[in-house]
């Protein structure tokens, strides 16, 4: 990942937690809207193990409802934040599991320890550190999970080579992740911001399912998807009027979907 791209996302990620305004993933944050189809973002707040603390509206999607986690299991999460799934996640496990979750981002590393202080976990850690180079031994992981974070990753294919080497044999992963039903423009793609917003740096389904096809990964399954309406409003920031009207021409839309697969 170029570090102009890692440090936007960073301080994006930073600014969401200082702002207390959930300012990620575009364009819940970024243009807010009450329809549906504007929208990454999930309802958590029904959830077993779910803490407020740690939902800053991040994410894409639910992926521990697809992870089929077990009592017990060790489940790492990709892109932990605060700690949203990791809670979820860890409401499963229960006591003689295991939680980890991996985030690049200092802030939210301290902020996710703060929640497990006040929970007063013993099963929970959070680690600093890049999900393309995962600090965690081969084959100790029985789930991988994901939220809105594979999209940020510049080396898609990289990450999920990483997934399969961490994960057990048989383990299996769910990731919640942003995809397109084709190319996005040049103009679009070139726009840092709107990497950090989950959209420049999508990769077109079909394309983004055959990286973990090359990764090794069986019985890949698309468990969900739901498209995400981009307002004209909100493009207009980064495109001008004659860029839009090129991406609107496409007809391409963005999708977010929850995607789980097994390791043989």
């Amino acid at each position: 990942m170029s570090n102009i791209i890692k440090e936007t996302i960073k301080e994006t990620y930073t600014n969401a937690l200082e702002s207390d305004a959930g300012c990620g993933c575009a364009p819940t944050c970024c243009s807010p809207s009450d329809s549906d189809s504007g929208s990454f973002a999930e309802d958590y707040s029904q959830l077993e193990g779910y803490n407020p603390d740690a939902d800053y509206g991040l994410g894409c999607g639910l992926p521990t409802e697809s992870a089929f986690i077990k009592p017990g299991d060790t489940v790492l999460d990709l892109g932990s934040g605060a700690g949203n799934d990791v809670f979820v996640a860890r409401r499963t496990v229960g006591e003689k599991g295991k939680v980890i979750g991996i985030d690049m981002t200092t802030a939210m590393i301290e902020k996710a320890n703060e929640n497990k202080a006040k929970l007063g976990y013993n099963n929970v850690e959070f680690i600093l550190g890049d999900i393309e180079e995962m600090p965690i031994p081969s084959e100790q992981i029985d789930v991988v999970i994901s939220n809105c974070v594979l999209n940020l990753v510049e080396d898609k294919a990289k990450t999920y080579k990483e997934i399969y080497r961490v994960l057990k044999p048989r383990g299996r992963f769910s990731i919640s992740d942003v995809v397109t039903t084709g190319a996005l423009t040049k103009e679009m793609s070139a726009v840092v911001d709107l990497y950090a917003g989950c959209v420049a740096g999508a990769m077109v389904k079909e394309n983004y399912l055959d990286v973990i096809k090359d990764a090794g990964f069986k019985d890949i399954k698309v468990e969900k998807e739901k498209a995400v309406y981009l307002p004209d409003d909100f493009l207009r920031r980064y495109l001008t009027k004659q860029e839009l009207n090129e991406f609107r021409a496409t007809n391409v839309e963005v999708l977010s979907v929850t995607v789980t697969g097994y390791k043989d």
